[in-house]
């Protein structure tokens, strides 16, 4: 079954905030891809799933469907992540990540240009 463009640019999100989730909390990529039994692993992919929810604008249901969950999951994640706003290191070092995800450029898209 073929992807359409919304489901293509809502993965293209989910992989550029798994990537910047796993660079910033030092996670090897490859760990939260193999969705290994890991707290650093699992709290890399919390991130990314609500910078995915928050940042990208993408509903619950989208993020789950980008991140091969369960929209629990997605709901679990970003009241987790909420919480720990409380505390102000955590708080400045998300807003941190969002302002770094919203800052990403669209894709070039190459498609009828010509060299």
């Amino acid at each position: 079954m073929a992807l359409s463009a919304g489901s293509l640019k809502d993965r293209a999100r989910a992989a550029l905030a798994l990537s910047l989730a796993a660079y910033a909390l030092d996670v090897p990529l490859e760990h939260l891809r193999e969705g290994r039994r890991n707290p650093d692993a699992s709290l890399a992919r919390h991130v990314a799933m609500y910078i995915a929810h928050v940042t990208f604008g993408m509903s619950a249901g989208r993020v789950a469907s980008a991140f091969d969950r369960d929209r629990s999951t997605v709901h679990h994640a970003c009241a987790l992540l909420e919480s720990r706003r409380d505390d102000p290191r955590f708080d400045k070092w998300l807003e941190a990540l969002e302002r770094s995800a919203a800052a990403a450029p669209a894709p070039f898209l190459t498609t009828g240009v010509s060299a």
